[in-house]
C-alpha cells in the first residue's frame, strides 16, 4: 500500500448525498484521491477491479448486494486493500460479521465526521480501527470462541451465494428476478430458496425479511 499521503479511495454508498459528504471530508487531506464512487455492492466490486483503490469506504446496507458480501468479494480481488465498513447501527454480532468479511475498520455514520480520517489513517498504516465497544466485543470473542450464539451458527450455515439470495428475496425479488440478477437458472434459484428456508427453519418470505432486517442485510 502507498504511503499515508498518497491514497486512492473508493466510496460505496447508495445515497448520493452521503457519498458527497464522504468525498468532501476525504478530499480535504492532501494526496488523498477519491478515485471512484459506487451506489451498489455490485458496482463497488466492479469499480474495485477497475480502479484498484488502496482503501474502500463501504456502506453496509446497499441494494442488490450488501456491504459485507461486497467486502468478501473485493478482498479476493484486492487482498491488500483496507476496507472500512460504515453503518447506521451498532451490534456485537455485526462487528463479528465485519471482521469475518475481511474488513479491518468499523465506524458508525454518526461518528464519521469525527473519526473517518483517523480510521483511514489506521488502515493506511495497516492497523485496525474500531469503536471502543466494538473492540471490546472482539476481545470478548477471542476469550470465548466456543460460545457462539444460535443466531451466529445459523448465519454461518449459509453460503455466500445463499446470503446474496436472502437479500434479493427480502428486497421483494421473485425467483425469476433472482435468477436474472445472479446469472443462474430459475430452477437453481428456486432450489437455493428452498435450501435457505430449510436451513433457517423458515416457512415464509415475511420471516426471511425479518431475518434480513435483523442481520442488517437490508434496511427496515
Amino acid at each position: 500500500m502507498p504511503g499515508l499521503n498518497d491514497l486512492r479511495i473508493l466510496i460505496a454508498d447508495d445515497h448520493e448525498i452521503v457519498r458527497r459528504g464522504l468525498k468532501k471530508v476525504l478530499s480535504s487531506r492532501h494526496g488523498w484521491v477519491v478515485c471512484a464512487e459506487a451506489a451498489t455492492g455490485r458496482d463497488a466490486i466492479a469499480m474495485a477491479a477497475e480502479h484498484r483503490p488502496d482503501i474502500v469506504v463501504m456502506d453496509i446496507s446497499m441494494p442488490g448486494l450488501n456491504g459485507l458480501e461486497a467486502t468478501r468479494k473485493i478482498r479476493k480481488i484486492l487482498p491488500k486493500a483496507g476496507i472500512l465498513i460504515l453503518s447506521l447501527h451498532y451490534s456485537d454480532q455485526l462487528v463479528r460479521e465485519v471482521v469475518d468479511a475481511g474488513a479491518r475498520a468499523y465506524l458508525l455514520k454518526s461518528d464519521a465526521t469525527r473519526d473517518l480520517l483517523h480510521a483511514i489513517e489506521a488502515l493506511a498504516t495497516r492497523r485496525s480501527f474500531f469503536t471502543s465497544s466494538a473492540a471490546q466485543t472482539l476481545i470478548d470473542g477471542f476469550c470465548d470462541k466456543g460460545s457462539d450464539k444460535p443466531g451466529t451458527l445459523l448465519r454461518h450455515r449459509l453460503s455466500s451465494r445463499e446470503r446474496e439470495i436472502v437479500q434479493l428475496l427480502a428486497e421483494g425479488k421473485s425467483s425469476k428476478e433472482v435468477a436474472v440478477a445472479l446469472g443462474i437458472s430459475v430452477k437453481t434459484a428456486e432450489t437455493h430458496r428452498a435450501n435457505i428456508m430449510r436451513k433457517l427453519e423458515m416457512h415464509s418470505v415475511s420471516e426471511l425479511v425479518r431475518y434480513a432486517v435483523r442481520n442488517q442485510m437490508i434496511e427496515a
